[in-house]
């Protein structure tokens, strides 16, 4: 056991952690900060390039973030909120590069269009109409409509190939959209914390219990976990910040706070089609959003991906849903069993009641054969040939479950932060738009476990260093929204 207790211990190498502990490095470098790790090293879970799609999440193209309301129109609300918070990890990134601490932004951003296309009369209303609304605000200037199949065959070629010119199509386009590999990104933040002192990786290191001393900081006992030789015996922090993507859920639980009384977790886990062939790739440089079929539940948004991870252009299309107990990709089919609790059994038979629509898309899923795989395919990329794609694994996802307190529950996609009331344990659960809106959540984390650090005699004046537009709602400022856009493209290679 350590006798000196770290100042801050991160469970959970991923973009989340990493992220959190570069905040706070850049605003207090005297923290002392350790980072542990079930796995080999930082990004082998969704974190990792293959196990996501990389969309660089700013609401441009996915119309689950616009939906249609009762009377016709088209609330645009969350999608302008990940619009911004998107905006705050371009400022992070832009930062650390202008300072050095990353270099080489091509290794984990590249600049590429987002896209949304639909088919049917109905989805075309749809469309203009979302564009209608969404071209109306600043946040959104400069995204293109069109009907016209020409337009959209210069735009995606691949799309248009062998459709019917006689269907009635749609699309959006915003050029200012990226794709980034938030595996390589994570490899270079933990990199950069490693080259001063203070901070500290353990791999292979797994966290199996989490308890609070008297004095409100937390002992969290840790053990060997595969190959290469972790390490066993105990940990003491003065604040935890469980990042662990999937696992979080069961550390929350055993930490025993009573803030996290009630949660449950559903994971999906899902496959992608992904596409290697120079020739295909190098003729999709866009990534391609469609939109949910009707009933179908947000999650099960098809898209046509451009990917780059390591230098290599592929195509990835999917992710195709399915059901798997693990709560990780390296996970235990004993997962989801572990996390039934008697205070969260209402609130998931409450779920399991209310959303019969998902558990029969899951369901259909399961079920859809390799060749019903290759036909949805063809529906965004009709002359698809299927010596082309092969099958690969996603990222396993762990959906939220959250109590009402009255003994019910609702599921809650994205993410959210737990955090006890004496703000020593912050623990992170849900998924997307996650990654692409990390700079956000760690700047959640840091308002709600370390606020009396955030005043003008602390931390605040080097926060505005960082992110120079923190305090200002982008949703509302034009000219800060404009001018921050045009600071963060040039040093990280996008549009404008």
């Amino acid at each position: 056991m350590t006798d000196t207790p770290f100042d801050v211990v991160l469970v959970g190498a991923g973009i989340m952690s990493t992220t959190l502990a570069t905040f706070l490095r850049e605003l207090d470098p005297s923290l002392s900060i350790l980072m542990l790790e079930r796995l080999g090293g930082p990004a082998q879970e969704s974190s990792d390039g293959w196990n996501n799609a990389g969309t660089g999440h700013a609401a441009n193209c996915e119309m689950n973030y616009t939906p249609e309301r009762a009377d016709g129109s088209i609330d645009i609300s969350e999608a302008l909120e990940v619009n911004v918070e998107f905006d705050l990890s371009r400022q992070l990134w832009t930062h650390l590069i202008k300072t050095g601490a990353i270099t080489e932004p091509a290794r984990f951003i590249q600049a590429c269009p987002h896209l949304s296309f639909v088919t049917g009369e109905d989805n075309v209303a749809f469309l203009k109409k979302r564009h209608a609304a969404m071209s109306a605000t600043h946040c959104f200037y400069g995204m293109e409509y069109t009907e016209d199949h020409a337009t959209v065959a210069g735009w995606a070629p691949i799309v248009m190939e062998g459709r019917d010119p006689s269907t009635p199509i749609a699309a959006t386009r915003m050029v200012t959209g990226s794709d980034v590999d938030y595996g390589t990104l994570t490899h270079m933040l933990v990199a950069a914390l490693g080259k001063k002192p203070g901070f500290e990786a353990r791999f292979n290191t797994e966290v199996h219990a989490l308890s609070q001393d008297n004095d409100g900081g937390w002992r969290l006992a840790t053990r060997p976990h595969g190959d290469g030789g972790g390490d066993a015996g105990e940990v003491r922090a003065r604040k935890v910040f469980v990042g662990a993507g999937g696992g979080s859920l069961l550390l929350l639980q055993k930490s025993g706070i009573p803030e996290g009384h009630g949660y449950g977790g559903f994971p999906v886990s899902g496959i992608w089609l992904r596409c290697d062939n120079p020739a295909v790739a190098a003729r999709h440089k866009v990534k391609v959003y469609g939109k949910a079929a009707h009933g179908s539940p947000p999650m099960s948004v098809p898209h046509l991906d451009m990917r780059v991870v390591d230098d290599q252009h592929s195509i990835l299309f999917g992710p195709y849903a399915g059901f798997s107990p693990n709560f990780l990709k390296e996970g235990s089919f004993l997962d989801l069993f572990k996390s039934i609790r008697f205070s969260n059994i209402g609130p998931l038979l409450d779920v399991a009641v209310h959303n019969l629509k998902l558990e029969e898309y899951l369901a259909d899923q399961v079920v859809l054969s390799e060749a019903g795989r290759i036909e949805t395919l063809k529906t965004f990329y009709p002359d698809a040939d299927p010596d082309d794609w092969r099958e690969t694994t996603a990222g396993q996802r762990v959906e939220i479950i959250k109590p009402d307190g009255h003994g019910s529950g609702t599921l809650q996609l994205g993410t959210e932060l737990v955090v006890s009331s004496d703000k020593t344990l912050l623990a992170l659960m849900g998924a997307s738009p996650g990654a692409s809106t990390a700079a956000a959540i760690a700047l959640d984390a840091l308002e709600k476990g370390f606020g009396e650090r955030l005043t003008h005699d602390g931390w605040l004046p080097r926060l505005r260093e960082i992110i120079p537009t923190y305090g200002i709602d982008l949703k509302t400022d034009a000219e800060a929204c404009r001018n921050s856009r045009a600071q963060t493209a040039p040093v990280l290679g996008l549009a404008t």
